[in-house]
């Protein structure tokens, strides 16, 4: 899985970067087609946010964790992310299942005349 990883106002370091692919080895290793995350690391009004985006099985995915602290930020958006994914495969296990038939009711009257009242 390729990250694309960017920093607004933040500095992005290789212990920054060595965090994040060790928190979503687990993501990538769950969800083998997931092919790149886009994470954009940046600070606002003294918080700082991670923020994710991905496409996977055809359906936009895009997720933010923040906290004053940026590596609970990271895992806040990782755990987000991992739900999301869990969420959009079930949608698609549940695609793939066969919908049931709906029958119709039997009207009573069309059975009065079906019967023998002689």
């Amino acid at each position: 899985m390729k990250i694309n990883l960017s920093g607004h106002h933040v500095d992005v370091t290789d212990s920054i970067r060595e965090h994040i692919n060790e928190k979503f080895s687990k993501i990538a290793s769950h969800f083998p087609s997931l092919i790149a995350l886009d994470i954009i690391l940046s600070k606002e009004h003294h918080k700082l946010q991670a923020e994710i985006s991905t496409i996977y099985e055809g359906a936009r995915l895009s997720v933010k964790g923040e906290n004053e602290v940026l590596y609970p930020a990271i895992a806040n958006a990782a755990k987000k992310l991992d739900a999301a994914l869990k969420h959009r495969k079930g949608q698609i296990k549940a695609n793939l299942h066969e919908k049931p038939v709906s029958t119709t009711p039997e009207i009573a009257h069309e059975k009065v005349q079906e019967m023998d009242l002689r």
